[in-house]
């Protein structure tokens, strides 16, 4: 369901949006693109922070791991 909204943009913005949309005239469209995609890179930075925390909470057991099994290649 779409609800109509009033926001109040810089000229500039607006200006740049134009530019972007061209002949098409959607700016609602565009608009709603462009804040979905700014959510789910919100949310992808968000999971990545918290794998980042997970791996450094796990970071000396994970380095002896990776160094056992390196121990066991053949020199070349």
């Amino acid at each position: 369901m779409k609800v109509k909204t009033s926001i109040t943009l810089s000229e500039d913005l607006i200006h740049s949006i134009d530019e972007k949309v061209g002949k098409q005239k959607n700016l609602s469209k565009f608009i709603e693109k462009a804040v979905w995609d700014f959510i789910e890179r919100q949310a992808k930075r968000e999971r990545d922070k918290e794998d980042m925390r997970i791996l450094n909470k796990k970071a000396v057991k994970l380095n002896k791991e990776a160094e056992d099994v390196l121990s066991y290649q053949a020199d070349l």
